[in-house]
């Protein structure tokens, strides 16, 4: 029998997806198979503190988890695989030392099951790279492009990829003249518009504004969120989104159809609607659509150099049938109703098979990575 991996599944950090994150880490600790990998739960609180989490794997969605884990390593700072130093308060930070023989020398893979920035934005993988960890998912060049949606754009055009009209306005400018920049988006845009933070995924801080006085308001939260915010025109379409996994050779799966319960997918829809929202897997669309939707996805993957996973969202307008990029996700919502595991699942690869290839594809990376 080969050697178990021992596979650090890191959970929750300081982002608004938080809570997201950490309903996507308890699918994925449930159906990581205990015969192929040593667990190890660590978590990031919203803080910033690492800490080992050794309790009920329902416990993590509930967020209970920091509490059991503060109990535990104040009782016995080694209980696991990192030595623990106090930082004041409940906080502890983690070093590489104190592994314990039954788990082996070292963490062999990590499984990020992070959202939103420090999450899926290049810091955390940077902090990865340093350690020399093979890790799941996209690089630092692929997670920073990937998370801040108006470099993403940017990089989409010079691709050649077909997107909505979009501005974007700075939060200190906004501040300053707010007037100057309502008279630019009436300008350029008719109502309505989105407005989103430039730097979050799960839809968070993301309006529709009909009318100037929910514009305001919509560029007021969204500045909540981050010092850029994006104003984009609104399409009469329907959203549809397709998977993308590998690293050199990537592969697009079956391509899938949100039906929204609001009027647009915003966070509360994703998570908190009790299932009125819908998912069709696959979309009803003619087939020349879904090949053209999986290429360009595809084509938006290797443009940003991605690996691993991401999930590609687009817009097909409705009366033309024409094919818009809406934005790329490098590390998608992973429980097993999200979408990305769905998508898979149609294609003909099940959810506890899809970890094992990602796993695989980080160890391929890394060693990949040391040829250089």
């Amino acid at each position: 029998m080969s050697k178990k991996l021992n596979v650090a599944v890191v959970f929750g950090g300081k982002s608004g997806e938080h809570e997201v994150s950490l309903m996507s880490a308890t699918s994925v600790i449930r159906a990581m198979n205990k015969e192929k990998y040593n667990i190890i739960p660590l978590g990031i609180t919203k803080e910033g503190n690492w800490m080992l989490y050794n309790g009920p794997i329902e416990k993590i969605e509930s967020g209970e988890w920091e509490g059991i884990s503060n109990k535990l390593l104040r009782e016995d700072p080694k209980h696991n695989i990192f030595s623990v130093v106090p930082m004041g308060g409940e906080g502890m930070a983690l070093s590489r030392e104190g592994i314990p023989p039954n788990l082996g020398e070292q963490i062999d893979v990590i499984f990020p099951v992070l959202h939103g920035p420090f999450g899926e934005d290049g810091t955390i993988q940077g902090l990865f790279e340093m350690a020399d960890i093979p890790y799941v998912g996209a690089g630092v060049l692929a997670s920073a492009v990937g998370m801040d949606k108006v470099y993403t754009k940017k990089i989409f055009e010079m691709a050649g990829l077909p997107q909505g009209k979009y501005m974007v306005v700075m939060r200190n400018k906004w501040r300053e003249s707010q007037t100057t920049y309502l008279a630019l988006v009436e300008e350029n845009f008719q109502y309505p518009v989105f407005v989103k933070p430039a730097n979050l995924g799960s839809s968070v801080g993301i309006s529709k504004a009909h009318d100037r006085e929910e514009l305001v308001k919509g560029i007021n939260e969204a500045a909540e969120h981050d010092r850029k915010i994006l104003i984009e025109e609104s399409i009469y379409c329907r959203e549809v989104e397709c998977a993308v996994l590998g690293n050199d050779d990537p592969v697009a799966s079956v391509v899938g159809e949100i039906i929204p319960s609001h009027e647009f997918y915003d966070y509360e829809a994703k998570y908190f609607d009790d299932g009125k929202s819908k998912m069709v897997i696959p979309a009803e669309i003619p087939e020349e659509k879904a090949s053209e939707i999986r290429a360009m996805a595809v084509k938006a993957y290797k443009a940003i150099d991605c690996t691993g996973l991401a999930r590609v969202d687009f817009f097909l307008e409705k009366d033309t049938l024409q094919v818009y990029i809406n934005e790329i996700n490098t590390l998608p919502g992973f429980t097993r109703y999200s979408m990305y595991p769905l998508l898979w699942g149609a294609t003909g690869i099940p959810y506890d098979e899809l970890i094992d290839r990602l796993i695989q594809l980080a160890v391929e990376r890394y060693e990949d990575r040391k040829n250089s």
